[in-house]
């Protein structure tokens, strides 16, 4: 049977590849092009063809992403104006946020510093407080933590493989 359209000279039909779940197509948006393979690049331009409203979305993500990189604030009002005229609505309300303490936003964008070593050791001691779960005392929490701090500064050092 599946080798009879063959022998009557019809057309197969062309594999089809599944459609990228949400958190995938939220990847593919928030990584920078360069970054993304070409692969991914020609699916997300077929992806953002077919909805209008993602193809805003990931234009929005872009021009913020663009103000990250070149710590430049001065556009954000006026995206932020557009992210609140979107017409969808989580985006309008991450905009009423932003919009409340767009001070320390504009900041956040414009310094180089950022806290995020930090966050990711709070994190740390947080998901081994919660893996031990009152089994062990503070010496054995100290040492766990210390060993994923110096496993994470190892990793950080090495060299990193230029995306294919």
């Amino acid at each position: 049977m599946a080798v009879a359209p063959l022998r009557r000279g019809l057309p197969l039909d062309e594999p089809r590849e599944r459609p990228p779940s949400p958190r995938e197509a939220a990847r593919w948006i928030t990584t920078h092009p360069a970054r993304r393979s070409p692969h991914i690049n020609d699916r997300l331009a077929r992806l953002l063809d077919h909805c209008p409203e993602l193809r805003h979305t990931h234009d929005l993500v872009r021009r913020f992403a663009s103000m990250l990189d070149n710590h430049d604030a001065t556009p954000l009002p006026r995206w932020l104006d557009d992210l609140a005229n979107s017409g969808l609505a989580p985006l309008a309300g991450l905009a009423g946020a932003l919009r409340e303490d767009r001070h320390a936003v504009a900041q956040g964008i414009t310094t180089p510093y950022n806290s995020g070593v930090n966050e990711g050791r709070i994190t740390d001691v947080k998901l081994q407080k919660r893996l031990m779960a009152g089994r062990a005392g503070i010496p054995l929490l100290r040492h766990r933590v210390v060993l994923i701090a110096h496993l994470r500064r190892h990793y950080a050092d090495r060299p990193t493989v230029p995306p294919r």
